[in-house]
């Protein structure tokens, strides 16, 4: 039995708790452990037949089906209020209000010293029936949640042998009467372990001879290798496979994982896909040398020294985000960008971002790129006017990021030309332990060499030697991306005038205007040498002059 399921059992047999809401990984298939031999089923099947195999009653409800007696119809149809009641109501209001007569009902016979039935009910897709605020709050949701939660706080049913299940897969979807109820035991259902894979593989074997013939006596590698994903998209993977007479590649854990996390994202978050490695990276030799160095312990599993995460500061257009792109195709493992996860409605924003932290666990290993980590990360004290929104994302993002079951796994790259603006509990060791300045070009040699290797991209001959006359034309502090723009409008001379890429060069760099303000460039250059976690990494032209006695 997995570790949830034993939480459970051991909460309802010593009385701590009778009502349990059941999140996460809630619509995946799940293995039966059952007496006569194990089976795969739903998390429907695990209740009935696991948890409750021994009750008298088991009731359920959806608000597609109705409410259902999936065990007990005898006893169930003995109830006098089922005379008259031709029909279960299906509506959400009325069917919890008919579960609740029923459960009252079941109470009061016990109490009289008649009958004791051991009841049992569950919900699925409970954040449907008692929905939170967002999906529309009326007097009828409110009382539908109150009767829920009548079921775990009503002295005659404490004492009455009944257990509740609430299935939803994101905790804050549920009406926070309910998912706040003190009373209630939340258990997260996790995505399969590898032991839980081993056993499916077993299970599944006879039926996919060609799909699994390369792990017939391998199955713990197999089941190793595909921990994190789901044991229903492994059981499709299987299908197709053996459809094709086709035996599963090592190609294919690392497919599936990423098509699974594609599908259930629905636009919180974006692969990187990069073919750059650090070495695109021009300069930075210290922060690429460092950065070699963690994936290098990365690769070879020694994670004591990983940092759970980066800071990527520096002036607007300095290639915060292009270091992350450079960063992904060197380390060879999957690299994904939070997206806009707020909503407008409240709870919504919660839920997306909890949805997030279940896919990126399902990659195993993946770097989690924030850009803007200045306004999408929130703030311990909310705005007035944002619900209370921002403090739970912080709540929400602190949690996660010093989570140490994730070192090795998830490592986080926040990015800000503001990291005076992210809250520094999050900016602390524990959670961002390595944090990396980004600076403009220090000499006209480096803006030289930058503007050099863009044009030379977009087959332009420029000569690789600063003349005398074209040194006074560099700018100073120039970012990658004013050279991009740069670079851009030198090919786009060369293509519209008569004229060589060196004259194109030399024309543009006359016309050149910065497009960052220098009062704001020297103020975010200043922030970036404040964050630096090694002085290391700030080149002696923007070091601070050592303090005094």
């Amino acid at each position: 039995m997995p570790a949830w399921a034993r939480d459970v059992v051991s909460l309802y047999e010593s009385g701590a708790a009778n009502q349990f809401i059941l999140y996460g990984n809630v619509n995946d298939e799940i293995v039966l452990p059952l007496n006569s031999a194990c089976r795969i089923g739903s998390l429907a099947d695990f209740l009935l037949h696991v948890l409750m195999p021994s009750f008298d009653v088991i009731l359920s409800y959806d608000v597609g089906n109705g409410i259902r007696v999936e065990q007990g119809a005898k006893i169930f149809s003995e109830w006098p209020f089922m005379h008259d009641m031709p029909d279960l109501p299906k509506a959400p209001r009325a069917a919890i209000e008919t579960l609740t007569r029923y459960l009252r009902y079941c109470a009061n016979l016990a109490n009289i010293g008649r009958d004791k039935y051991h009841i049992g009910c569950y919900i699925k897709t409970a954040d449907l029936v008692a929905p939170n605020a967002y999906q529309g709050l009326s007097n009828d949701v409110n009382a539908l949640a109150t009767l829920v939660r009548d079921w775990s706080s009503e002295s005659d049913l404490l004492q009455h042998s009944l257990a509740t299940f609430l299935i939803v897969e994101n905790l804050n979807d549920l009406h926070p009467i309910i998912a706040n109820n003190p009373r209630v035991s939340q258990i997260q259902i996790p995505l399969p372990t590898e032991n839980e894979l081993q056993t499916a593989f077993a299970i599944l074997a006879p039926s996919f001879p060609t799909a699994l013939s390369k792990y017939s006596d391998k199955m713990g590698d197999l089941a190793q290798s595909m921990t994190g994903a789901t044991l229903s998209s492994v059981d499709s993977l299987l299908k197709v496979k053996e459809h094709s007479k086709q035996p599963i590649a090592p190609n294919d854990m690392v497919q599936l994982k990423k098509q699974l996390v594609e599908k259930d994202a629905n636009g919180l978050i974006e692969f990187i896909e990069s073919t750059k490695s650090l070495d695109d990276l021009s300069g930075q030799e210290k922060i690429k040398a460092w950065l070699r160095q963690d994936i290098a312990l990365w690769n070879a599993g020694d994670l004591a020294a990983l940092p759970m995460g980066y800071l990527l500061c520096g002036p607007v257009g300095t290639g915060k985000t292009y270091m992350a792109e450079c960063l992904a195709g060197e380390a060879g493992v999957p690299v994904v960008k939070l997206q806009n996860f707020r909503d407008k409605w409240v709870g919504s924003t919660e839920g997306n971002l909890e949805k997030i932290f279940r896919l990126v666990h399902a990659l195993g290993r993946c770097y989690v790129f924030i850009d803007e980590a200045d306004q999408a990360l929130g703030r311990r004290q909310s705005d007035a006017d944002d619900s209370g929104v921002s403090n739970r994302v912080y709540s929400m993002m602190a949690a996660e990021m010093s989570d140490t079951n994730n070192r090795g796994k998830i490592i986080w790259v926040l990015a800000s030309s503001r990291p005076d603006l992210i809250e520094v509990d999050l900016k602390r060791p524990g959670r961002i332990d390595v944090k990396i300045p980004i600076f403009p070009t220090t000499t006209p040699e480096e803006g030289f060499a930058l503007l050099c290797g863009l044009c030379k991209r977009r087959g332009l001959d420029v000569p690789s030697a600063l003349t005398d006359a074209m040194t006074p034309l560099i700018p100073n502090l120039l970012t990658p991306g004013a050279a991009e723009a740069l670079a851009v409008k030198v090919y786009r001379r060369t293509r519209t005038e008569s004229c060589t890429p060196i004259q194109a060069l030399e024309d543009c760099l006359k016309d050149y205007l910065s497009p960052v303000p220098p009062e704001t460039m020297a103020f975010q250059i200043r922030l970036a040498v404040a964050e630096a976690s090694d002085s290391e990494f700030v080149p002696k032209e923007f070091q601070l002059p050592a303090a005094g006695p």
